[in-house]
């Protein structure tokens, strides 16, 4: 999962967190200690021991090879009798293919994740990132949470149905990609233009992006999500330093608007879906667009004002060759016509005599998913067969995407499932620094995905 923001602020239920934690009143630290740990004895399983072979594998994007991984993932599916196909993209940049086929065409389920991981300093850890250390029941890595262990979930379910020797209903697919974390141009992104084969008849999706939330080591929220917003990474530049500062000044109030720029249908119902769990502006959230109309819009905090508004990240001004130059990300609404931000960002920089230099990257108008599908129902399903009547609802990603959106936009509903419990200082560690994962609550994640999977391929659905 690629994340465009690099500080973390994050305010619940009355505690700041930035860089440390400052404790603003009782109930504050009774949150925080909800949040204390004694581990608990360590049962190493099976699937928790693949789980460290796998994490064991470097496959850090930059460089990129996921090659070792991809044979790794192979292996195992050919042990228990299923075909992959390792597809290059280029040398080292290896995704798995397989696909198990049912009788009912049209309606597949692809199970997506991807190989590789971001890199890792290992002066920072605690243990070494790629060790898959287990202390205090957990293991500790670089993609313990981002995403070998959901990869590894989905296997599980897939290979689950495959040894029952029985056709499914529907077909199952497993993909294992590269380069997600670089944008998935060469995984993702060049299958679905190299070889749409593997996508044909696939009606929906499971991916990253999920979210579990906790609270004394219960699961309070399990969000499935159904979006993400999308970016355009730019470079501008203009003749001087100083015509470059007045196009700063003139792009700064997109940065932070004050008012909403609209508000689709799924956001309210994903700020609904959240509120009872977010105390201090339950009202607010509980229906955003009464809160708009009442002109509370601003008491929100910045983090879902977002989800309602296209926004411009500015990076600070270098000089090249004699000229200005600021890199710039347009964060847009996932409905959005990214080149019709790019023409409004041109014509906000030309007075200033600034121009377009490069476009990076652009992401193309991915709408968000229903959650009116049998899809998302049996996912809503498993998810309190698991778990317990827990609240259970939707997730838009404001500052995280992830290849759901390259699906999305050729009208596949991809749902984000992070099928076990991870509390917030576990979170942290995505992208960070001593990531790990509860060795017992990985275990509820295996067997949540086993079931929904062949939920998904042997039962009937609406």
């Amino acid at each position: 999962m690629r994340r465009w923001i690099a500080p973390i602020i994050v305010a619940v239920a009355g505690v700041a967190v930035i860089a440390g934690i400052a404790i603003y009143d009782r109930g504050a630290k009774n949150e925080i200690e909800s949040q204390l740990y004694v581990p608990k004895p360590e049962h190493i399983t099976p699937e928790i021991q693949l789980l460290q072979q796998y994490v064991r594998i470097e496959t850090t994007n930059p460089p990129g090879n996921e090659r070792p991984g991809a044979l790794f993932l192979a292996s195992l599916l050919e042990k228990n009798g299923v075909k992959a196909e390792l597809i290059e993209s280029a040398p080292g940049r290896t995704n798995v293919y397989a696909r198990l086929k049912g009788r009912q065409p049209g309606e597949g389920l692809l199970l997506l994740n991807h190989i590789d991981v971001v890199p890792a300093v290992a002066k920072q850890w605690r243990f070494p990132p790629f060790s898959a250390k287990i202390a205090l029941n957990q293991l500790w890595g670089r993609g313990s949470l981002d995403m070998k262990s959901i990869g590894l979930c989905e296997l599980d379910g897939f290979l689950a149905v495959a040894r029952t020797h029985r056709t499914p209903e529907r077909d199952l697919v497993f993909l294992a990609v590269a380069d997600e974390e670089q944008g998935g141009k060469l995984g993702t992104a060049w299958l679905l233009q190299h070889r749409p084969d593997v996508f044909d008849g696939i009606r929906y999706a499971i991916n990253e992006g999920g979210v579990t939330e906790t609270k004394q080591e219960r699961l309070t929220y399990f969000g499935i999500e159904v979006g993400t917003k999308l970016g355009v990474r730019l470079r501008v530049s203009a003749p001087s330093r100083d015509q470059m500062r007045r196009v700063r000044i003139a792009l700064e109030p997109n940065a932070a608007p004050r008012d909403p720029e609209r508000i689709l249908p799924e956001v309210r119902e994903f700020l609904h879906d959240i509120a009872p769990y977010r105390i201090e502006i339950r009202a607010l959230l509980d229906d955003v667009v009464r809160t708009e109309r009442a002109g509370k819009f601003w008491l929100l905090p910045q983090g879902y004002k977002e989800l309602t508004q296209n926004v411009v990240w500015i990076s600070g001004v270098k000089m090249k060759d004699g000229r200005a130059t600021i890199d710039l990300n347009l964060y847009n609404l996932p409905d959005e016509d990214p080149d019709r931000r790019i023409a409004w960002l041109r014509s906000k920089i030309a007075p200033f005599g600034a121009t377009i230099d490069e476009i990076i990257s652009k992401d193309a108008p991915a709408p968000l998913s229903s959650t009116r599908t049998p899809m998302y129902a049996l996912i809503v399903r498993e998810a309190q067969r698991q778990y317990g009547q827990i609240g259970i609802g939707t997730e838009i990603l404001a500052a995280w995407t992830n290849d759901s959106r390259y699906l999305r936009s050729r009208g596949i509903n991809c749902y984000g499932v992070w099928p076990f419990e991870v509390n917030y200082y576990q979170a942290l560690g995505i992208h960070g620094v001593d990531e790990r994962i509860r060795i017992d609550w990985y275990m509820d994640g295996i067997a949540l995905t086993r079931r929904l999977v062949a939920a998904y391929a042997f039962e009937p659905l609406g």
